[in-house]
């Protein structure tokens, strides 16, 4: 069916319209709430999930001379990565920006 938008609106139309939107949002509210979340996700292992028996074997390398400490983020950061010293330590460039 061919609709003139042009043509004027009647207030009963948007009065009606009005108050269709107002029940709909009225009976989204009514949906239950107790489906909770989280009580869907606890049955649902992701896989991969358990390391339990897996070795984690990292090799740790020392602060090399030409890294420092951020005081801000506390990430060990290359001294291109300096932005300015304050008296508590190095700052990096991401954390003064």
């Amino acid at each position: 069916m061919a609709q003139d938008y042009d043509s004027p609106r009647s207030k009963d139309e948007d009065e009606e319209s009005i108050e269709a939107l107002g029940n709909s949002s009225r009976q989204n509210q009514s949906v239950d709430l107790d489906d909770d979340e989280n009580a869907l996700a606890e049955g649902y292992e992701l896989p991969g999930s358990d390391l339990s028996n897996e070795d984690a074997s990292v090799t740790v390398i020392p602060m090399q001379g030409d890294e420092f400490v951020c005081v801000e983020c506390f990430l060990v950061k290359h001294r291109s990565q300096l932005a300015y010293t304050t008296d508590e330590g190095p700052v990096c460039k991401e954390c003064a920006a």
